[in-house]
């Protein structure tokens, strides 16, 4: 039987990334908007600036140090967000575009902006 512990090998396909700025539109942090700090695409999950924050206690790595409260991101499904553009304060679906130089790029379907990455 294999460990619970190890992640599985397969990659699957986001239609996010590294550094997009997308809108939670389900959990409990819904309607929270931010920018993506790391995607994880083993587990289909990505780390989001400022939303889904847990409070963890450490406790004392050496003699004589005190244990301590941290508050940090932790993963959500990438099923739970949706591309925010800011500029026109909108969700929007992703689709995928050549540019006159006929370059692939993603782009939002509500506003048509391309996404710089």
């Amino acid at each position: 039987m294999a460990n619970r512990k190890e992640k599985p090998k397969v990659f699957y396909k986001m239609h996010v990334k590294t550094g997009d700025t997308v809108q939670v539109i389900a959990g409990k942090d819904k309607g929270k908007v931010g920018e993506i700090v790391q995607a994880l695409p083993q587990l289909s999950k990505v780390i989001i600036k400022g939303v889904n924050m847990k409070t963890k206690h450490v406790k004392p790595q050496q003699e004589g140090e005190s244990g301590k409260i941290v508050t940090q991101e932790f993963p959500i499904h990438s099923s739970n967000v949706m591309l925010y553009s800011s500029k026109q304060n909108v969700t929007s679906r992703v689709c995928y575009t050549f540019t006159a130089e006929g370059k692939k790029v993603r782009m939002l379907k509500k506003t048509g902006e391309i996404l710089n990455n």
